[in-house]
């Protein structure tokens, strides 16, 4: 009889274990690759003011799925709500010419498409258009690559520590050090990350406390999150609260593009999700005065009071095992109360 003969069962197992890969890999597939072939605008919110008349006729014509227009009395009005993230930029349409304003630090692919339909217009007005970019990525970095590069470090940063400190300090007796340690680490990488954006790179302007905090946040709501799951469920939860980072929340979050840019449904998933929210966060304190950051903030604050319940539940489970095992062992005698000690920690 063979001593290397496989136990019974393995055959099932590994086929599951392939088939669960391959399901993995084409769930990272669709997750990168249907938002991306269904991007565009989406319900992009627009201004538009000028003559009552002009901005009824570009109304008609833009409205629709893609964009949201909404009419204003003056310029002024439309640059205010420009600066401060609640429309993506806006139109001003008269006989001399077109006014374009848009917002580049609020998403690129909008501007774009907001400039290539200014100039639309003021052609077929036998006009000019003009850009206005009232809230633009700085000069050292005009296309905003630091600020969309910050987003896989900020993930990693909540699944390292997860994954390192749970083999640094194993079992019950490490899951409040964990728990510490992980917040810790927000705190000190959030701000690192914070200070290189803003004086290594120049890639963000705005209040960096602010920046700051905002950062540590969004990290402390991926890194608690896993934790709790890996306490919680072992790792089966990190494994699935990694794939939720990784695979949902970096296509989703809309960092490069804006969030008007992916459709209505994903669009929502995506800032639900800490790394979307983290991003908005990002974007609203480092480009337009912390105006839109308070959603982003509460939905990463709802993440780290889950992550941390989860953590706390598995504490007072561990809690409640490491009592009755040690009535058992005391029970039992001095030896197996010895070893039941052991088997706790």
């Amino acid at each position: 009889m063979s001593h290397h003969a496989n136990p019974p069962g393995t055959g099932r197992k590994l086929t599951l274990v392939v088939l669960g890969l391959a399901a993995l890999i084409a769930a990272m597939l669709c997750a990168f690759a249907l938002p991306s072939l269904h991007s565009g605008p989406h319900h992009v919110p627009v201004g538009v003011t000028g003559s009552p008349q002009a901005a009824e006729v570009f109304r008609d014509k833009a409205g629709g799925p893609a964009w949201d227009v909404r009419v204003y009395e003056t310029r002024d009005a439309v640059e205010t709500d420009v600066k401060d993230g609640d429309i993506a930029g806006g139109l001003a349409i008269t006989a001399q010419g077109v006014d374009v304003y848009t917002a580049t630090a609020g998403g690129p692919s909008a501007t774009s498409a907001l400039t290539a339909l200014g100039n639309g217009v003021a052609e077929q007005n036998k006009t000019r258009a003009t850009v206005h970019d009232l809230v633009p990525f700085t000069v050292d970095d005009p296309r905003g690559a630091g600020l969309t590069s910050a987003l896989m470090p900020m993930i990693f940063g909540g699944i390292f520590p997860a994954l390192i400190l749970g083999n640094v300090f194993p079992g019950h007796r490490g899951l409040r050090l964990r728990l510490a340690g992980a917040l810790t680490f927000s705190v000190v990488a959030g701000g690192a990350i914070a200070a290189v954006l803003q004086f290594g790179t120049d890639s963000i302007d705005g209040d960096f406390g602010l920046t700051a905090l905002g950062v540590i946040l969004g990290m402390a709501a991926m890194s608690t999150t896993l934790l709790g799951l890996q306490a919680r469920c072992g790792m089966a939860g990190f494994a699935f609260g990694g794939a939720l980072m990784m695979l949902l929340g970096n296509p989703l979050s809309g960092l490069a593009t804006g969030p008007h840019w992916l459709p209505d449904g994903w669009s929502t998933i995506g800032q639900l999700l800490p790394p979307g929210a983290s991003g908005s966060l990002l974007r609203a304190n480092a480009f337009f005065d912390s105006a839109g950051g308070g959603l982003p903030c509460l939905v990463l604050t709802v993440w780290v009071v889950i992550g941390a319940g989860l953590a706390l539940l598995a504490d007072r489970r561990g809690r409640r095992s490491t009592g009755t095992r040690a009535r058992v062992a005391t029970a039992s005698g001095p030896a197996d109360a010895s070893r039941s000690e052991i088997a706790v920690s």
